[in-house]
């Protein structure tokens, strides 16, 4: 009545990631359109100020009124931003994620498996022929005797 068993499927499990992986893609989208208006509006009022108002329209920076510079700053930071969240992102989201996860553990997997065989081939595992000289294969050695569960305040000297 009071414990309900949570229903924690693979399925729902996958079904989440790609909601949070759809939903931030959608927020870096709007986060640059946001930035594309904030961009264009800074630009036409920097183009007003200077240009219709004459708001220091004298100051030259290497031959060019600071409005350009502005622009062409801002311009270039948006232009990172944009190669960013459409083709960067696009080319090395998610699924290029998984991809590189799954190329490391195979590797992971290969080095694992020759470590093995070199173990295996260094030290090998006792065979019915050379049984006899390992202790705990030796029925008479009582320290190794299992305890009966019929007795259990049976001692045992270890």
């Amino acid at each position: 009545m009071f414990s309900k068993k949570k229903n924690t499927s693979k399925v729902d499990a996958e079904q989440r990631e790609l909601y949070e992986n759809a939903r931030k893609r959608t927020l870096q989208k709007k986060r640059l359109f946001q930035h594309f208006i904030v961009f264009l509006g800074a630009s036409i009022l920097a183009i007003i100020l200077n240009v219709v108002i004459g708001f220091k329209e004298d100051v030259l920076v290497l031959g060019y009124n600071w409005f350009v510079w502005v622009i062409l700053i801002w311009g270039f930071i948006f232009l990172i931003h944009f190669f960013n969240v459409l083709l960067v992102n696009t080319f090395m989201g998610k699924e290029w994620q998984a991809k590189q996860i799954d190329k490391l553990v195979a590797k992971q997997k290969e080095k694992i498996a020759k470590l093995q065989q070199q173990v295996e081939k260094d030290h090998p595992l006792p065979n019915k022929s050379n049984q006899k000289n390992f202790p705990e294969n030796n029925e008479t050695n009582e320290r190794f005797k299992p305890i009966s569960p019929d007795k259990p305040d049976q001692n045992n000297n270890h």
